[in-house]
């Protein structure tokens, strides 16, 4: 058992202030010869102040908050172990395209995606999720885990803006990275989200082919395409390296690995992306959940409740007054 807040157990002494207290209830008699012998009485008085103590112990080891050990279950469900690598340029504050002709612009990409995502991860319980957002480096968000208030949390700090550069081959190695620190189970998917695409060195693409492989991870890249950009589909030729979208894209797809790439040149056809990874990435998962430990506090409040209640019906059972009859 451990205690949130121990520093709460230096008022312990405090509960033993009833019996320091004299108490000053009685009869005034003018011979003592008089008083008769009330051995009961005596006793109720040590009885009602050993409660008013536990009442007292009650609250201050409620306030220290004591919690059971922590409990650990495996559970099997149906999903993926999925990370998520998320462009943080600048450039995923712009909208989408939208129609050229209606005047209006669409919702922001990075607003987009942190909607569409929140609503693939609140879909899909049983998996098991990592972050990690990219500019000029990769960022850490949160490693891979099934707790969504911290997965969610890192969706949101990972479609928030950032500088103006893209450094795709530091995120994809930092996510593939991720799955060294967890025990394969089941599938095992890499999830890229970008508007763009950089140059990557050689010795970075040997390292992102040689670790996809080994570990089988499938590798799916939405892009969020805008109208002057080049398809990464196109048939049209280019120079090496002029398009550098196209170049990754071409690398991607000569990897040994399950690869899928998708354009996404609105919040409609990037939900439409998500969708269909969802429908490939559902397989038997076997995974861990942290259940906490029991937390004692509500059971002593209930305690001290009962005792205060007892101390009330005692006080409105006390005899106000004696008369020898």
């Amino acid at each position: 058992m451990t205690l949130l807040n121990p520093w709460f157990l230096l008022l312990l002494p405090l509960a033993f202030v009833p019996f320091w207290l004299k108490s000053h209830q009685g009869q005034m008699y003018s011979w003592l010869a008089l008083a008769p012998e009330d051995r009961f009485s005596e006793i109720a008085n040590h009885i009602v102040k050993a409660i008013i103590t536990l009442l007292l112990l009650s609250i201050i080891f409620a306030l220290a908050s004591p919690q059971g050990a922590e409990r650990k279950i495996q559970k099997i469900g149906k999903g993926a172990q999925t990370v998520l690598v998320i462009d943080r340029s600048v450039s995923m504050d712009k909208p989408f395209a939208g129609d050229p002709t209606s005047g209006v612009a669409t919702e922001i990409k990075s607003a987009a995606a942190r909607r569409l995502i929140t609503k693939f991860i609140n879909e899909r319980p049983d998996d098991m999720m990592g972050v990690v957002s990219f500019t000029n480096s990769a960022l850490y968000n949160v490693k891979i885990t099934n707790n969504r208030e911290a997965i969610h949390s890192a969706i949101k700090a990972a479609t928030s803006s950032a500088l103006n550069q893209t450094n795709i081959g530091s995120g994809v190695t930092e996510g593939i990275a991720m799955f060294d620190k967890i025990q394969s189970s089941g599938s095992r998917a890499v999830i890229l989200l970008s508007d763009g695409a950089g140059k990557i060195s050689p010795r970075v693409k040997q390292k992102i082919a040689e670790q996809l492989t080994d570990k089988k991870i499938n590798l799916y890249w939405i892009v969020l395409h805008e109208p002057d950009q080049v398809s990464i589909f196109t048939k049209q030729k280019f120079r090496e390296g002029e398009v550098t979208s196209l170049e990754l894209h071409k690398y991607f797809s000569s990897l040994k690995i399950k690869y899928k790439a998708f354009e996404a040149d609105n919040p409609t056809t990037l939900q439409a992306a998500l969708q269909y990874i969802d429908s490939k990435e559902k397989n038997v998962i076997q995974y861990t959940v942290t259940v906490p430990g029991h937390d004692y506090s509500k059971n002593l409040i209930i305690m001290a409740l009962v005792l205060a209640l007892l101390i009330l019906i005692i006080k409105n059972l006390r005899v106000h007054s004696w008369q020898n009859t």
